[in-house]
């Protein structure tokens, strides 16, 4: 498997992650999008964003484990935030970046901000997409 990211000299630089992921790999992993839920299904953290960052990165961990994949083997994310604050969707970019899924948003990646989540009292939720040896 080979994951090889680039940056354009033509494109603006970023906080870290990269404009293009080129992908040679066997298989793909595609994760749920990753809430901030305890094993019981019950929200974490209500109100507070950064326990649900931390809740999503535990989570998304575990899930890329499942897959037999680590935050290294990430070519694409999307962050999604229930929020329209610039220095919300920063602090949460920030948080995963300093936290132990940090490599995966070294690859090509999106934050959004949006209006509401699925569940009641959600703010925050990580999609990624992996690529597998063999």
């Amino acid at each position: 498997m080979r994951i090889s990211r680039i940056q354009s000299d033509e494109l603006h630089p970023t906080p870290g992650y990269h404009h293009v992921t080129i992908v040679e790999a066997d298989r793909t992993a595609y994760l749920a999008g990753q809430c901030p839920l305890d094993a019981s299904g019950a929200v974490v953290g209500t109100g507070d964003l950064m326990a649900q960052v931390d809740q999503v990165a535990a989570n998304a961990l575990a899930a890329l484990s499942a897959a037999g994949a680590t935050p290294g083997d990430v070519v694409r994310s999307v962050i999604y935030v229930a929020s329209d604050r610039t220095a919300e969707l920063a602090a949460v970019w920030d948080r995963l970046n300093a936290g132990p899924i940090a490599e995966a948003f070294t690859t090509a990646s999106t934050l959004l901000g949006v209006a509401a989540l699925g569940f009641p009292g959600q703010l925050v939720e990580v999609d990624l997409t992996a690529a597998l040896a063999g």
